[in-house]
């Protein structure tokens, strides 16, 4: 089912890019719902890549240029919108699972493969894929990285499951060239059972220049993990998201700045409910409260549309998701599948999923 959202509305939420009262970053403070309108629609353009690999790594830089990831080894990237991909793999990886890329433009990028051991790897391109070097490979055999986020060009974190009762975080300070183990002494234990989930490439973000958050799930409670000073150090604060089994957590966060952050999950088992898939937090994850109207299903992704201060975009194997409200209530507006979901300074939201499906978010006249 289309979602119809009024021209009023949409208006109004561009409006709320001029300057906000103080208590604006508080979600419980945004409008209402938005009413809906005959004629105009939320609507994913279908962008086919000639792929079916599943793309769960998503980093669009603009309305023309994006890369996306997945399974098979599977590295692609389009300069013309959509309209073409190439396919621009490191060799000699197609047993690999790239779960996350980072692109900082057209031509440099880096990617993060997942597993145990030495499946777990990092690769950086600077000349859109022609030629790349393996920056990192693991060599813990406890350890299984997740997710991997930057701060700006240069810093940037990736996180594994726990290692001896810890996740582990990697950090780079020349743009993925290098890595380091960052020490365990700054990190909060671990819960038994606890890990992130390689869904979207979203269980680890950042906002600003030293903030990062990474989700958890599978143990008895979902948590949320943030630091202030790049990874060094972090605190910890329980979400209202269900947990309490290995499929149900929290499987992304977005955060629009250092105050206002979003996470959804769920159970990501077919046919499974997922009561309370979303919540919000007005104050940098400290606090977790659920959305009074979530997602009717688990979803994977999440993402905050740029300059739109409430606007937000969940999608997951069932549908996808808009909220006016900064996540206090969501709305289906499609019901096919995509696993992640990320949009640009330039207004251009893009979603990624199952058998090479990418496709870019457009307002239509129906």
């Amino acid at each position: 089912m289309m979602l119809r959202i009024a021209l009023s509305a949409l208006a109004a939420a561009c409006a709320l890019a001029a300057p906000l009262p103080a208590h604006a970053d508080d979600p419980a403070s945004a409008p209402g719902p938005a009413p809906d309108a005959d004629g105009v629609s939320l609507r994913w353009d279908p962008r086919p890549t000639g792929v079916t690999a599943r793309l769960r790594g998503l980093s669009p830089v603009s309305r023309d240029v994006a890369w996306a990831s997945g399974s098979e080894g599977a590295v692609l990237r389009t300069a013309d919108g959509g309209r073409t991909w190439e396919r621009v793999s490191p060799p000699g990886t197609e047993t690999l699972q790239f779960r996350d890329v980072q692109a900082f433009d057209a031509r440099r990028a880096v990617v993060l493969s997942i597993g145990e051991g030495g499946d777990s790897r990092v690769y950086r391109t600077d000349d859109a894929g022609r030629t790349w070097s393996e920056t990192y490979r693991n060599g813990e055999p406890k350890a299984f990285y997740d997710c991997m986020a930057f701060f700006d060009e240069r810093h940037g974190l990736a996180m594994s499951d726990p290692v001896d009762g810890r996740f582990r975080i990697l950090a780079t300070e020349d743009g993925g060239r290098s890595w380091r183990v960052l020490p365990s002494s700054g990190m909060p234990e671990a819960l038994p059972g606890e890990a992130g989930f390689a869904a979207s490439g979203q269980c680890l973000v950042t906002a600003g220049g030293r903030d990062a958050w990474l989700a958890s799930g599978g143990a008895e409670r979902s948590r949320v993990f943030h630091s202030a000073d790049r990874g060094r150090t972090w605190t910890v604060a329980d979400t209202p998201i269900p947990a309490g089994d290995p499929a149900r957590g929290v499987f992304a966060l977005a955060f629009r700045d250092r105050r206002q952050g979003l996470a959804v999950g769920g159970d990501y088992r077919p046919g499974q409910p997922s009561p309370a898939a979303a919540a919000v937090s007005g104050d940098g994850g400290a606090t977790w409260r659920p959305a009074a109207t979530p997602p009717p299903a688990y979803r994977s992704g999440v993402t905050w549309l740029p300059h739109l201060p409430f606007a937000a975009i969940a999608v997951g194997p069932s549908g996808s998701d808009v909220t006016l409200t900064g996540g206090r209530t969501w709305r289906t507006f499609d019901t096919g599948s995509f696993d992640t979901v990320s949009c640009t300074p330039d207004l251009s939201c893009w979603a990624a999923g199952e058998n090479g499906r990418v496709a870019r978010l457009t307002l239509v006249r129906s």
